[in-house]
């Protein structure tokens, strides 16, 4: 499990079939082989260490639902480290399971912070929301506007400068993530179980 809060943004040594070397600094602090690693917010297992860099795998599954497919050496990405038991919790629950990519739509400078809109699958949509979350790449954000075909994000300075967000352009595929409670409460609207205040406490979603 991870928080969209991203530790550093690492870059790709090398992009070979299957595999992805990305050199980095901070998160191989603690980092064995097994360990999981977030990458442009896909949770993948670490293979291989070295000092400075790690490798992952990459199934062919991953590549076909992310965008992990098209980086290449010198790429910039995003990485964080899995949320350790009682430590902050920063940003939302993310799985670091990608359910699809969208397309940079618009990049519009708002005073100190840039507004992002983007274009998604209405399979993805349905689980957007207004002031909801989303995992961009990896990064956890809040949805400022929506509509059946896309949705709009504002990144803050700080976010800008720690993640690769902040070189996005139009045409741009990013790795998205919908929120997981979305996900559910969807599920059990269809199959016709009442969303009630007793549920969302009974199922840990609200503090009894």
């Amino acid at each position: 499990m991870f928080t969209g809060i991203v530790e550093e943004v690492g870059n790709v040594r090398a992009s070979r079939p299957g595999q992805l070397t990305v050199a980095a600094q901070k998160v191989l602090e603690d980092t064995k082989p097994g360990a999981s690693i977030a990458v442009n917010g896909v949770c993948l297992t670490v293979t291989e260490l070295s000092p400075d860099s790690f490798s992952v795998d990459v199934m062919p599954e991953t590549l076909r639902r992310t965008n992990l497919g098209a980086l290449r050496p010198g790429d910039g990405v995003n990485l964080e480290r899995p949320l350790a038991v009682g430590g902050r919790f920063g940003g939302h629950f993310v799985q670091g399971h990608v359910d699809g990519v969208g397309r940079v739509l618009s990049v519009t400078p708002e005073k100190e912070a840039l507004l992002l809109k983007f274009e998604a699958l209405q399979e993805i949509m349905r689980y957007i929301v207004q002031k909801g979350f989303i995992a961009v790449d990896g990064v956890s954000l809040t949805v400022v506007e929506c509509n059946s075909t896309s949705f709009s994000v504002s990144l803050v300075t700080y976010t800008l400068e720690n993640t690769t967000l902040g070189g996005r352009r139009p045409g741009d595929m990013v790795n998205l993530e919908v929120d997981i409670i979305a996900k559910y409460v969807a599920r059990l609207r269809e199959g016709g179980t009442a969303i009630t205040m007793e549920f969302l406490a009974e199922h840990g979603f609200l503090a009894r």
